[in-house]
């Protein structure tokens, strides 16, 4: 379904390399110690291509807010590399920011960085893929027993859950003959399967992230922060009064 669907639009190797730009521009930005130096522009930039939080994170990207954003950014990934600490490092990271409903966003922020930094060690993490507390996301849409719908799946929305996902999907592609580039193409299987549910069961919370899709892939790209930079230069961000935000792309160094 996902080679079919992506077919009109440069088919499934498109949305790869695309994958694989936008990982490599998170590791040029913050690779190293480059979270320390984070500037504003830069910061804005990448949340555009981050669907979960780029209408959220608005207020922590004005000067006087910032600062505090970019040390909590640069401790999430110092270290990161060792993934044994990976639950405590969210942990850590979402405990710098009030515990209320309004910032529920903030541990997708921590997942999305980690991801997009590092795809190999750290798989999708966001609550769309699962949310343990609303008991939703791709994990329920792939459960397998009777009355899946009717029933509180038991699994804690920690880094082992979304590794094991992430093998689970992994050894389906081997099988139907995917063997390169995984992490890219288990990304985008899970972002379809979502996106299969939004077009299905879309709420109100669906809705007003995801407005009515213009090709099947739409909802696909936008989970995957594919969308986040438009022709004329307008990244998908909002800013404290509404408007959408236009800088720049930070220029990728070699």
């Amino acid at each position: 379904m996902l080679a079919v669907r992506s077919e009109d639009y440069g088919g499934v190797e498109r949305y790869v390399a695309a994958l694989e730009l936008k990982s490599r521009l998170f590791r040029d930005a913050l690779g190293g110690d480059g979270a320390r130096g984070l500037d504003l522009r830069t910061a804005r930039t990448l949340c555009a291509h981050m669907a979960t939080v780029r209408r959220r994170v608005g207020s922590y990207l004005e000067p006087s807010k910032f600062e505090p954003l970019r040390t909590a950014i640069a401790d999430l990934l110092d270290g990161c590399g060792d993934t044994s600490a990976a639950d405590r490092r969210v942990a850590d990271f979402t405990a710098r920011f009030p515990d209320d409903r309004a910032h529920r966003w903030v541990r997708d922020l921590a997942a999305e960085l980690l991801h997009n930094v590092d795809p190999e060690r750290y798989p999708l993490m966001m609550r769309w893929v699962w949310d343990a507390q609303a008991n939703t996301g791709v994990i329920r849409e792939v459960w397998h027993g009777p009355e899946v719908d009717n029933m509180v799946i038991d699994v804690p929305d920690r880094y082992e859950t979304f590794l094991v996902l992430r093998e689970e999907l992994s050894q389906f592609l081997t099988q139907h003959g995917v063997y390169r580039d995984l992490p890219h193409y288990v990304d985008l299987l899970t972002a379809q399967l979502y996106a299969n549910y939004i077009c299905e069961q879309g709420g109100a919370y669906l809705r007003t992230d995801f407005s009515a899709p213009e090709d099947p892939m739409q909802y696909t790209r936008r989970l995957l922060g594919l969308d986040g930079v438009t022709p004329d230069g307008r990244i998908r961000l909002k800013a404290l009064d509404g408007q959408a935000v236009i800088v720049e792309t930070p220029k990728r160094t070699n």
